[in-house]
């Protein structure tokens, strides 16, 4: 993958974490799977950014940003399959 192509992926994720955040911002009950999907879709692409243009702080907030929004993804599952039951 070229440097050029890795920054569109980049610009692509780093568009998917800001209209998560806005979009958390403006609802006034988002959807986890919604907000933390997209959190987690922008941090993936914005991870193959990073490994053709590297930058390890950046990397490493990826992880945690991908691990929290896992985790979001995670705790929204186990609270509808408790109201479902």
């Amino acid at each position: 993958m070229t440097p050029a192509v890795a920054n569109i992926f980049g610009f692509a994720g780093m568009a998917c974490i800001i209209a998560a955040y806005a979009y958390q911002t403006a609802k006034p009950e988002p959807n986890p799977f919604l907000h933390h999907g997209t959190n987690l879709l922008g941090a993936a692409l914005l991870t193959v950014s990073l490994l053709v243009n590297t930058n390890p702080a950046s990397l490493v907030l990826e992880f945690f940003w991908a691990a929290i929004a896992i985790y979001g993804l995670v705790r929204a599952f186990l609270k509808r399959g408790k109201e479902k039951a």
